[in-house]
């Protein structure tokens, strides 16, 4: 195991990719159960006027990780909190496996 793991594990630092990803994760799931009506879930269902986007490969939104993971349906899963936190590791293990710089191992 490398030192900056057992540094990490021993300090009980969070890794801000770590945190980001599970409040993103958070974030989307509370977004997708509200039923106010107001911007956040319009946000997330915002498409351009012309329905494409720019040539060339575009930028990732974070929702395309979250469909990775959960589906094309993933704010019908959110809706159900119990199924939407069994979830989570296996988003959060997606996330951090496509990042080589994060050794996956100590996810454990």
């Amino acid at each position: 195991m490398r030192r900056s793991v057992e540094e990490i594990r021993r300090t009980r630092v969070t890794d801000i990719a770590q945190r980001v990803a599970k409040l993103e994760w958070q974030w989307a799931g509370y977004i997708a159960r509200r039923t106010d009506g107001r911007w956040g879930l319009k946000v997330l269902e915002w498409r351009p006027r012309t329905g494409k986007r720019s040539e060339g490969r575009p930028p990732t939104r974070w929702t395309d990780d979250i469909r990775r993971v959960v589906g094309c349906r993933w704010r019908q899963a959110a809706q159900d909190r119990v199924l939407w936190n069994s979830l989570q590791n296996p988003f959060f293990f997606f996330f951090f496996y496509l990042s080589p710089a994060v050794d996956v191992n100590w996810l454990r």
